[in-house]
């Protein structure tokens, strides 16, 4: 219980934008569990409001099911999608003073992806795809706190590392939403 509670105040403080929760987890290899850890809950949360939204827009059991999983691998995807290409941009052309491992940006950008929970609302009818959009805003401005601090960059060139990753998330989130035809029923244009 105590795991789960302490998991709870960190991602608490990443949707905070708390820079010295991304200061802390750059060096800590051993948050690197809870970094995934919360990829995996985002992920199953973006599933179980998919499937939700299945079930409301007047699919069955079977579509339920299809949109739980691929909105949680399309989740999960999109998310590693982004620390790859995060990475790429921060070790590459835009590279700082500071070097950078794989495994500090899958840390800081698990912990920045934390906003993203709350896409379990993603079902309620009209407003479900404001939920999700807003949650994937905060997460990039998390994600660019996280970038800033991780590789010692201005806010500019943090803007600039994350945002193409960030793009490509969400571009596979959309897909996968709009993919699912009782989706469609939940957009009020």
């Amino acid at each position: 219980m105590e795991i789960w509670r302490q998991l709870l105040n960190l991602m608490m403080r990443s949707a905070r934008l708390d820079s010295s929760l991304y200061e802390e987890v750059e060096t800590e290899e051993a948050a690197i569990g809870h970094a995934v850890m919360i990829a995996l809950l985002v992920s199953l949360a973006t599933g179980i409001g998919m499937g939700l939204a299945g079930l409301i827009g007047g699919s069955g059991a079977i579509w339920f099911l299809w949109s739980l999983v691929s909105g949680s691998l399309a989740s999960l995807a999109g998310w590693f999608a982004w620390v790859l290409v995060t990475y790429f941009c921060g070790s590459t052309f835009l590279r700082g003073p500071e070097r950078v491992s794989m495994a500090e940006l899958i840390r800081t950008l698990g912990f920045a992806n934390s906003p993203g929970i709350i896409r379990i609302l993603c079902f309620i009818p009209l407003i479900g795809w404001i939920i999700s959009l807003a949650s994937s805003l905060w997460s990039l401005a998390a994600g660019i706190v996280a970038v800033k601090q991780t590789l010692d960059f201005t806010t500019g060139r943090a803007v600039a590392a994350c945002m193409l990753g960030w793009l490509i998330y969400v571009a596979v989130l959309m897909l996968v939403f709009f993919w699912i035809p009782s989706s469609f029923k939940m957009i009020p244009f």
